[in-house]
């Protein structure tokens, strides 16, 4: 019961991390600046740092024999949710404004905005949203059950692209038709984390599925609709030009 308990407080602590970070992008990053810009984006560089290091170091599989030594197995990926969470929002409370503005258009972006973040959300019931967050790990342990890691599966939107939550929030990140030097330095780390963070997942998911993530890899692109398409299309003009 207590391996529940904590899973429900991690996944309140994820919901309430993720509702913040949707509304703080719609406005409080262009907060009046407190600081000068480079102060500022130096102190946002670190807290964005701080977001990318536990993320990436926590997700590794060695960590995570590691953590399991100290901790029941069935909290592990609560774990995980809950340090993110804390960690985002660290990031959002002390985030410091440069709100200099870059460009302004039209605020028919917040609907794609509002589309990003519903791709997001909606990946992760296109897998097992309950499994992402820890919560049926913990509820299996509760019920007596054995855990089973869900299998490999290509379902809707990942038989089109195997990151399609990535997308949605890349996309969250750049549509907004207010754009600030703070909310485009926002914009452009997490973009450079998430094609970082790609290649530490695929990795890993590779080793876990073996031969049939590997032909799924080559059949779906990564997160750009039709690129693997358009890079066998460009391959065979070119074999067909070489002499």
């Amino acid at each position: 019961m207590i391996v529940l308990g904590y899973a429900a407080v991690a996944y309140a602590a994820f919901l309430s991390s993720i509702a913040w970070a949707i509304v703080f992008l719609t406005g409080p990053i262009d907060d009046p600046a407190g600081l000068p810009a480079p102060a500022a984006l130096a102190i946002d560089g670190a807290l964005l740092l701080a977001f990318a290091v536990q993320h990436t170091i926590m997700a590794r599989a060695g960590f995570k024999k590691r953590l399991t030594r100290l901790i029941p197995q069935a909290a592990e990926r609560a774990t995980f949710v809950l340090a993110a969470s804390l960690v985002m929002l660290a990031l959002l409370s002390w985030w410091q404004p440069a709100p200099h503005v870059i460009w302004q258009v039209s605020g028919l972006l917040w609907v794609v905005y509002a589309a990003g973040w519903a791709l997001v959300i909606w990946s992760t019931y296109m897998v097992d949203h309950w499994d992402l967050f820890g919560l049926k790990q913990a509820y299996t342990r509760w019920r007596g059950q054995e855990y089973r890691e869900p299998a490999f599966t290509e379902s809707r939107l990942y038989r089109r692209l195997r990151h399609p939550m990535m997308l949605g929030m890349v996309i969250a990140f750049w549509a907004t038709p207010r754009m600030s030097v703070g909310h485009l330095f926002f914009a452009i780390s997490g973009t450079v984390y998430i094609l970082i963070g790609i290649r530490f997942e695929e990795r890993d998911l590779r080793a876990r599925y073996g031969e049939e993530y590997r032909r799924y890899a080559q059949r779906v692109p990564s997160i750009v609709p039709g690129a693997i398409r358009r890079y066998d299309r460009a391959r065979v003009r070119a074999s067909r030009q070489t002499p």
